[in-house]
């Protein structure tokens, strides 16, 4: 047997992700070389790793019994790296962290010191929806996730990082007056709907059911990015999150709403499982977010108070 870890590593995250292609895209590779890898790691085995049904990827019982074995040993390799490394006195390790996709705009923020910190530390960063950051954290994936919704069906402990503030946006090229609207107004305008799961969508459903308002949706589509482009193009309004909106604010591409009961205003939670078993980056992350946050909100978010 001359398999190597980087075969076991890729054959890992193909169980894991039932594909390919997503496995290509978390390590970063293209689709043919993952595909080389798993048939490298394939050569040494007599018995099938994996088997193709109507185009569609399966683990077998022996790859999943090779999936459980390459993760306790790619496990036992991270551990005798943070032993020489710790050593050595350099913090080394993964931290992993799910979030939801409007959070994309915040993480990074609380990320960039504590890396530039740490070069020994492999972040895994996966920017997906509420549903599956929810999942990960619950299936013990990842070390944190954040959320602007807590979960309550799940045990966690968790950290309160800042507000998230949301107003109704439109384009700028429709015009609207200075006044506070009444919430009647959504009632008259095409809104675009996040798609369900999506916290965002929470928020919004909850504050129209709250006003029992008849309302009109546009379209729903999956991702804050899809809502903020179609805003743009002047195909409807959304209740967005103020934090994903500071560029188009600045240019003057979008313009906020004013409409009585707004912002809604959510929290962004870093969270994880009660009981969690913290590796140390894990816990030294944890309290550079206690010591650090009410910094890094100063410096990169105070600009969310001039609305």
């Amino acid at each position: 047997m001359n398999y190597t870890l980087h075969q076991l590593q890729v054959f890992l995250t193909i169980s894991r992700t039932k594909s390919v292609t997503k496995a290509a895209e978390e390590l970063h590779l293209s689709q043919p070389a993952v595909s080389i890898q798993l048939k490298n790691l394939q050569d040494q085995f007599a018995i099938p790793l994996t088997e193709v049904v109507g185009r569609k990827l399966f683990i077998t019982d022996f790859g999943k019994e090779i999936a459980i074995a390459a993760e306790r040993i790619l496990s036992e390799v991270y551990a005798i790296n943070h032993k020489t490394a710790a050593f050595k006195g350099q913090l080394v390790g993964q931290l992993k962290i799910s979030v939801v996709s409007t959070g994309k705009y915040v993480v990074p923020y609380f990320l960039s010191d504590f890396m530039n910190q740490h070069d020994g530390i492999e972040l895994k960063l996966d920017v997906t929806n509420k549903a599956k950051v929810i999942e990960s954290l619950e299936q013990n994936e990842v070390d944190f996730s954040l959320v602007s919704i807590l979960p309550d069906h799940l045990q966690i402990e968790k950290v309160e990082l800042m507000p998230n503030k949301l107003f109704l946006v439109g384009n700028s090229l429709q015009s609207f007056q200075k006044k506070l609207y009444d919430t009647s107004v959504l009632e008259t305008i095409p809104l675009i709907y996040r798609e369900p799961g999506s916290g965002t969508r929470h928020v919004m459903e909850k504050f129209v059911q709250a006003n029992m308002l008849p309302i009109h949706r546009k379209m729903e589509l999956t991702s804050n990015e899809a809502v903020k482009q179609a805003v743009l193009a002047g195909l409807g309004y959304s209740v967005m999150p103020l934090i994903g909106l500071k560029h188009e604010l600045s240019m003057g591409d979008v313009q906020i709403i004013p409409v009585k009961g707004f912002p809604i205003q959510s929290i962004w939670h870093l969270i994880w499982m009660k009981g969690k078993n913290f590796s140390p980056v894990a816990k030294a992350f944890l309290e550079f977010i206690n010591q650090e946050k009410d910094r890094i909100i100063q410096e990169k978010f105070d600009w969310c108070n001039k609305y």
